[in-house]
């Protein structure tokens, strides 16, 4: 029997993807997750073809954990102007915004990139997410986002508060189509004021700035009495010509999982979705703590028909070129 293109294609691509997953869980970086279900639950692994490419298409100086920002265009603008940065988040932190958007049932709380981090105590306040630029944040932090635009290479952009005694256990973001910028506004300026990036510490201090991939595994503390205020930027990764063709295309995902902050605000498709799904993922938590079985077998199921619905729309494109050319 012979075997089709479309078969081939599907099998080569499941192969990548397997392998892809395993690197990034057992060869990327030095630290490692303390079993498989702490890396399924904690990386996003069905990220990891994507992310491979993006590996692959960035450039030899951003392979790192940790790096400079001063290869981002326009950079010294947002150092130069800290303070004026800082005077706008403040003012939000001030106000309670950040209080306000981590509250249960508002809009800006079903964020399927940060929300379990609300239970530890972090907070956010958008700013401009791929191409969208928050109404609220225009009306709250414009001199903020006057700064932002000159800087090209930003592509996201938040406020966000630590509290004291909080602490973000290990973990790592799910897309690599950027970089992540952290720069200190208003922080207790101390080494017990932290984040820990694939084994390399860098504390917050006022007014200091560095860049770092965040699909690396990542914790963060504040063991301090003060809280720490940041902004906090998606920036391009340094690419080369592979990176550059990938990450137009990685952006569109990006891009559809915008959160709003308030109801002025508008939300991406992903981030819809997810909000739509809540409420049944709160009720399956309860069917958890009292039928943990059945909860299992469901979890399953689902996962089962969301990965053969991948697989049929990866699979329905080659078969249909399969059908054309031969």
């Amino acid at each position: 029997m012979t075997v089709g293109f479309s078969t081939l294609a599907l099998v080569a691509i499941a192969l990548y993807s397997a392998g892809a997953m395993a690197y990034v869980y057992r060869w990327r970086g030095r630290t490692r997750y303390a079993s498989l279900s702490q890396y399924l639950r904690k990386s996003w692994p069905v990220f990891a073809p994507l992310n491979c490419l993006m590996y692959l298409g960035t450039r030899q100086s951003g392979r790192r954990a940790v790096l400079e920002a001063d290869y981002l265009e326009g950079i010294q603008v947002i150092r130069d102007n800290w303070r004026v940065i800082r005077d706008e988040a403040l003012a939000l932190y001030v106000s309670g915004a950040f209080e306000a958007i981590k509250a249960p049932g508002s809009v800006g709380y079903y964020d399927v990139g940060f929300r379990t981090f609300y239970k530890r105590g972090w907070s956010k306040f958008y700013l401009k997410w791929y191409g969208t630029t928050h109404l609220s944040a225009r009306r709250l932090c414009p001199k903020t986002l006057g700064l932002l635009e000159q800087v090209p290479g930003v592509r996201g952009a938040m406020f966000s508060v630590l509290p004291p005694g909080a602490a973000l256990s290990l973990h790592a973001d799910p897309m690599a189509c950027c970089l992540r910028y952290h720069l200190g506004l208003l922080t207790p300026n101390s080494a017990l004021c932290s984040i820990t990036v694939d084994g390399v510490s860098c504390a917050w201090f006022d007014g200091q700035d560095f860049v770092f991939d965040e699909t690396y595994p990542h914790h963060a503390r504040n063991d301090t009495g003060g809280p720490r205020l940041i902004l906090m930027c998606d920036v391009d990764r340094p690419m080369n010509g592979l990176g550059r063709v990938v990450q137009p295309i990685y952006r569109l995902i990006a891009k559809a999982t915008l959160v709003p902050n308030t109801p002025e605000d508008t939300r991406g498709l992903f981030s819809a979705l997810f909000c739509k799904l809540a409420p049944l993922r709160q009720k399956s938590l309860s069917v958890r703590e009292g039928r943990p079985r059945t909860y299992r077998l469901v979890k399953w199921a689902i996962n089962v028909v969301l990965l053969g619905t991948l697989m049929a729309v990866v699979f329905a494109p080659f078969y249909v070129v399969e059908v054309a050319l031969f």
